[in-house]
């Protein structure tokens, strides 16, 4: 097959096209294995109650590995974000979030894994600040949900009432308080004014303490420094210190 027209384009992937569906096209160098853990959890997202793409295939096109996926119809909430809209994308956001966390996380990485071998990688800590950060990440709560990995608007596809949740490759089996701290680290630094209306909707639809987040914020901080995003270094780099 041949890539349509390109419509999205990110650090790892690009997404073209493909008829009715759309063809995931990770670029080279990205490796068969990447591709086949995603597809094995759309996969697995197929047999839950979760409005996730369905798998159609995995393709190498031109040395490149890609995945074809069902088609979300409709525009990323995140471009529909308005003062006038804020409060409400955040309340359904963290209600859509925590239906993920409701789901079992069976067979899936670790996501406290995840995190440590992200942490050892991160630029800016010394050694001896990565070691003090495991050691942090060891002490809190481990869990086996569903965790999205990199829950945000920018990955829902659609409306509040009939989204679409997208980009899986990191979904993991863990603690929610974990993926909710991912989500609002994300939220502070690109989304800031739906970072605490976000919090404050997870805690009130699911009863997930504030305080139970907050605690991952500085190991989730270093791990995020490892992803090479040099606007949000300085920031990450204090709230990973935070936590020594």
């Amino acid at each position: 097959m041949r890539p349509g027209r390109l419509i999205g384009r990110g650090k790892e992937a690009e997404v073209f096209e493909a008829g009715e569906d759309v063809l995931k096209l990770y670029r080279a160098g990205v490796g068969q294995p990447v591709v086949e853990r995603e597809a094995g959890i759309l996969a697995r997202l197929a047999d839950l109650p979760l409005p996730a793409p369905q798998l159609r295939g995995v393709v190498e096109i031109d040395g490149r590995w890609g995945l074809v996926m069902s088609r979300a119809v409709g525009q990323p909430l995140a471009a529909d974000l308005r003062d006038d809209t804020i409060e409400a994308i955040a309340q359904g956001t963290a209600m859509l979030h925590g239906r993920i966390h409701a789901q079992p996380g069976t067979g899936l990485e670790s996501y406290k894994a995840r995190l440590t071998a992200a942490i050892g990688q991160a630029e800016g800590l010394e050694a001896v600040e990565q070691a003090g950060l495991m050691q942090r990440l060891a002490a809190l709560p481990d869990g086996d949900r569903l965790c999205h990995g990199d829950f945000h608007p920018a990955n829902i596809i659609g409306s509040l009432e009939h989204p679409v949740i997208v980009d899986w490759p990191d979904a993991r089996s863990g603690p929610p308080a974990a993926d909710v701290g991912r989500s609002y680290l994300l939220l502070l630094h690109n989304l800031p004014a739906m970072a605490e209306p976000y919090l404050a909707g997870y805690e009130q639809h699911w009863g997930l303490p504030r305080a139970a987040v907050l605690d991952w914020l500085p190991v989730l901080a270093a791990a995020r420094l490892a992803e090479n995003v040099p606007a949000e270094a300085e920031r990450l780099l204090a709230l990973a210190r935070s936590g020594l």
